[in-house]
């Protein structure tokens, strides 16, 4: 006899199926929207190999008489041509920066995944290690959204100067869901938090409209190392900097000369 009990057992397995199904099929799509390119290729744009076999576009900004190299990962709705203003202030400010764009993003080759994402921060790492001379203790992680994702994975491969998380997920899905549901979910920063060395920042809007606050409440206690958080009051997932204005940079700054002196 088919009770009610199992009616609803077997309506709520096949929702999960299905949401397993369209998760699986239509994820990555999701998660790395196409961004039509905003830059074209100058002498500022060079092409890092990824071990995946893709060209990933880059760009340095070095500061002067700078010891530190911030290596930025951007968000999904942007490439590296949208964020050099950004990149620009924070060299004005005396910081070297190293950013790169995702597959498929701006002039880079392929189609962005979470392995192609892992892949792509690998070969700008490399290139910073190699190619500039920097040395992991002279490196800051920043991850922007769903850079988070990329930085979180880099920070517990190595121990670096530092890390900045901005407006970070605990992990792709659960931005929508609100749990983990599914076992492949992708860029779980929230596990990796645990085993991450490095002194982190955390930013974020409490009114973050895309990414909730509350990830950034859970994302906080799972650290275990050295930890700072700036949360901006009524701020949402894209106008942060304006809103915090001189206390964003007072705050990354500060968090990075501390670094620096804590090295020597």
């Amino acid at each position: 006899m088919i009770t009610k009990a199992f009616i609803t057992l077997a309506f709520l397995l096949i929702i999960y199926l299905g949401f397993n199904s369209y998760a699986f099929a239509f994820s990555d799509r999701i998660l790395f929207p196409h961004v039509p390119p905003s830059y074209v290729k100058t002498e500022a744009i060079f092409f890092l190999q990824s071990r995946d076999g893709e060209q990933i576009a880059a760009t340095y900004l070095p500061a002067k008489h700078s010891e530190q190299l911030l290596l930025y990962s951007h968000g999904n709705g942007e490439d590296i041509g949208h964020g050099l203003p950004l990149y620009q202030a924070f060299q004005s400010k005396g910081l070297s920066v190293l950013a790169y764009d995702y597959p498929g993003y701006g002039l880079s080759s392929g189609r962005a995944s979470e392995k192609g994402v892992y892949a792509s921060i690998e070969a700008a790492y490399r290139y910073a290690r190699g190619e500039l001379g920097y040395d992991a203790s002279q490196i800051i992680l920043y991850g922007r959204s769903v850079g988070s994702g990329p930085t979180c994975w880099m920070a517990e491969q190595e121990t670096f100067a530092g890390i900045i998380l901005d407006g970070a997920f605990t992990s792709a899905f659960r931005v929508v869901t609100g749990r983990k549901i599914v076992p492949w979910d992708k860029f779980d920063n929230l596990k990796r938090l645990h085993s991450i060395r490095s002194p982190v920042l955390l930013i974020h809007g409490t009114k973050d409209n895309v990414v909730p606050f509350s990830h950034a409440q859970k994302n906080y206690a799972a650290i275990q190392s050295p930890k700072q958080k700036l949360w901006i009051e009524g701020a949402k997932h894209n106008d942060h900097i304006r809103i915090a204005g001189e206390r964003y940079w007072n705050t990354v700054m500060t968090f990075t000369k501390a670094l620096k002196a804590s090295d020597q």
